[in-house]
């Protein structure tokens, strides 16, 4: 049995018409793009000239402070704090969504009640709340309710400092938001996932663990991300109770020198620069678990 192979449209012969499709396809030129390219480029020119030719900007002051040690501590500080901060507020968000997806009542009132209040509150209400919480609770206890039994108590102003107030009130909102985008990754998820992966014998954790958080995570991954990114934004909102992050840190220079512009120039600089390296990593997990579902990947 003698198998022959058909000519690709590239081992065409010559003088067949085949060869003219050989090749990429290309956008036919749009008459009108030269004005976008010109308007671009107009854009930039007047970039440059408002932020390379501005004196008011003082760019020796910003590379005067960018890398001062105070500015440094003040990123130190707000690096941490975003760590710290997402790792809690990722735990509460899978404690969430396991409440918000229970059978029980109680536990899907409660997720509820959970979402309802980070949806309603804004962030920096609940920073300072939680900043003057002692004003109401003076003291912490751990004890019997209505009885004079106490295992535990404490002032309340040696718990809730700075640094644990501006962990608390960020993980608490991350925990909010992050609850919804699990939920809704894995509400994505077909239900005959599911389905099929009780009919196979799996127990309801390891159809999660194995067939539905790998098609989940797909989904989750870019909200997640952009709220991870966000927080390192949403650090700057501990400046109001005195945390030295480095919006706060660069504002107690300013105060000083009176040179504000600069100082909150080299601000954004380094939020753009911690932004852009979270950025680069967000892609590389979109690419790395949209394998098989995006061609362009």
């Amino acid at each position: 049995m003698t198998v022959t192979a058909t000519p690709s449209v590239s081992e065409a012969p010559k003088g067949s018409a085949a060869p003219h499709l050989v090749g990429k396809i290309h956008e036919r030129p749009r008459p009108t793009m030269w004005i976008w390219w010109a308007l671009a480029a107009f854009a930039a020119v007047a970039i440059v000239n408002f932020v390379g030719f501005n004196p008011r900007w003082g760019w020796a002051i910003v590379a005067e402070y960018i890398v001062s040690p105070r500015v440094l501590n003040g990123v130190l500080n707000t690096i941490m704090l975003t760590i710290v901060s997402s790792a809690l507020g990722l735990v509460l968000g899978l404690i969430v969504t396991a409440c918000r997806m229970s059978s029980n009542p109680v536990l899907r009132g409660f997720g509820f009640l959970y979402i309802w209040v980070v949806r309603a509150v804004p962030t920096l209400v609940m920073l300072l709340f939680i900043f003057f919480i002692s004003a109401l609770l003076p003291v912490l206890t751990l004890g019997v309710p209505f009885t004079d039994i106490t295992f535990f108590e404490t002032d309340t102003s040696s718990v809730i400092s700075r640094w644990s107030a501006a962990v608390i009130g960020l993980a608490f909102f991350l925990g909010g938001f992050s609850a919804e985008i699990f939920r809704g990754g894995l509400k994505a998820v077909s239900q005959g996932q599911w389905e099929a992966s009780k009919a196979l014998g799996m127990k309801p954790l390891t159809a999660l663990r194995v067939v539905i958080a790998p098609q989940a995570v797909r989904v989750i991954i870019p909200p997640l991300a952009n709220e991870l990114i966000t927080m390192f934004k949403n650090t700057s909102l501990v400046s109001v109770i005195g945390y030295l992050d480095l919006l706060t840190t660069v504002q107690l220079i300013y105060s000083t020198n009176f040179e504000t512009i600069p100082l909150l120039t080299v601000a954004v600089i380094w939020y753009l620069g911690m932004t852009s390296l979270a950025l680069l990593g967000q892609k590389f997990l979109e690419k790395r678990y949209g394998r098989g579902f995006d061609v362009r990947k």
